[in-house]
């Protein structure tokens, strides 16, 4: 017998809203449409708003006595989903969920749609019920997989504002335990290439003695890399310091060799270990992402002329896209090799967020939870980006980054799966979260 939520959330997982496969742009649409749909049957107002082309999901369920002095919170989670390849280490479909023993099973359930679910279906229980006791503000986009800045552009230009906001995009450090995310870092992402003439030479002939874009890149790329764990000072310019109460939060984490363990991957350098959340939470970090020359499939012996390379760093809380771009760009036409001709290109970028443990948002979100989960959240960060995030301290608005994934839930891999009984355990920590925030009319 499948759970009561079951059947409504398996409605929204069924809809293959892959935003990297134009194929399924109008299945995007489609999950903007059952968000817009389900606010709307939860007495709320909600429209899909088209974004230069990219669908959002923007609705508000009004606080069900006195709204208009309520407390506004802005509730966010995406509907898109990354594609489900390979399909053949599927153990069921997909886009067919399935419960198996305790989990949930199907692309989305985790990332995100599952979270989504868990906080609109608690702001319909509360309202249905008479007692919501804030607006909830729904600004959901369909692009989150593909890096995309159309729901970072529209709360940007919202003039409304907002008490705090509420992220279920994240997850817990292991069963029951779960965290708040107080800080994401930021990227900014490079494209950058490399010519040393006018064509690829033999390398018989020419090799020893005339520049070859191979070897050109590989030096251009030293200039940025880290030495030691640590990258160049010009590169860690602004990083926030960390807080003793995330510090705290740090002890409940696992050991960083079992952490790089658990994903078969191997530690950097001899401290890379012992370093681990300090550089994944707390420091910036390049890492060249792909690069291509030559051919380094058939046997062909050439000095190639060109070589491309793709580069990010990730910024750390304190950091600003206009201060550390540049510096890569300078650091990269440094190190470059006399007569190689560099450009340099920034693709894209999002700045870190930064979130006080103390603003009383998140004190009264830590309670809450610990009120339903038996556990207080520990205070932590995240190595990766949430754009949002950023768009949201900048107005001012403190913001719970929360979720109920586990270390195990296989996001963006076969066979993605969510704790079946986190669903009810979300909903109602959502619910408690609601009610608990109501305290914002007293000042944040």
């Amino acid at each position: 017998m499948p759970e009561p939520w079951f059947d409504e959330l398996a409605e929204l997982l069924r809809i293959p809203s892959i935003s990297a496969d134009e194929a399924h742009k109008t299945d995007v649409v489609k999950a903007a449409e059952w968000v817009r749909d389900f606010i709307r049957a939860a007495g709320g107002d909600a429209d899909v708003v088209d974004w230069h082309g990219q669908p959002l999901a923007i609705g508000e369920v009004r606080a069900s006595q006195n709204a208009d002095a309520a407390p506004t919170l802005i509730c966010y989670a995406h509907f898109d989903v990354q594609p489900p390849d390979p399909l053949e280490l599927w153990q069921s479909p997909p886009f067919e969920p399935e419960i198996r023993g305790d989990y949930l099973y199907g692309r989305g359930t985790v990332d995100d749609k599952g979270h989504l679910y868990m906080l609109l279906a608690a702001a319909r229980d509360l309202a249905q019920a008479g007692t919501l006791p804030v607006n909830v503000r729904f600004c959901c986009d369909g692009e989150e997989e593909t890096g995309g800045h159309s729901i970072v552009e529209f709360v940007e230009q919202d003039e409304r504002g907002a008490d705090a906001g509420i992220i279920f995009d994240s997850g817990m450090i292991r069963r029951d335990v779960p965290a708040f995310d107080v800080a994401t870092r930021g990227m900014a992402y490079f494209h950058v290439t490399v010519r040393t003439g006018e064509r690829d030479l033999h390398s018989g002939m020419y090799g020893g003695a005339a520049l070859n874009a191979a070897h050109a890149i590989m030096q251009t790329l030293q200039g940025v890399v880290a030495r030691d764990g640590t990258l160049a000072e010009p590169l860690r310019k602004g990083i926030a310091p960390v807080s003793d109460k995330e510090l705290a939060g740090w002890q409940e984490l696992p050991a960083g060799t079992e952490e790089l363990s658990d994903q078969g991957a191997r530690p950097k350098d001899p401290d890379a270990a012992r370093d681990f959340y300090r550089r994944t939470f707390a420091e910036p970090a390049v890492d060249v992402n792909g690069i291509h020359t030559g051919s380094p499939v058939l046997q062909k012996t050439v000095l190639p002329v060109e070589a491309v390379a793709n580069v990010s760093i990730r910024l750390a809380p304190g950091q600003t896209v206009e201060a550390i771009a540049p510096e890569v760009e300078r650091l990269l036409r440094e190190a470059a090799p006399d007569g190689a001709d560099v450009q340099v290109e920034l693709w894209s970028s999002s700045p870190p967020g930064l979130v006080s443990p103390d603003a009383k948002a998140v004190q009264l979100g830590l309670d809450a939870f610990e009120r339903v989960v038996g556990r207080r959240p520990a205070l932590i960060r995240s190595g990766g980006s949430i754009p949002i995030l950023a768009a949201l301290s900048d107005k001012g608005i403190p913001t719970i980054v929360t979720g109920f994934g586990l270390p195990d839930s296989q996001i963006h891999s076969p066979n993605e799966r969510l704790v079946a009984e986190y669903v009810p355990l979300g909903i109602e920590t959502a619910r408690e979260l609601f009610l608990a925030l109501a305290e914002l009319r007293n000042g944040v």
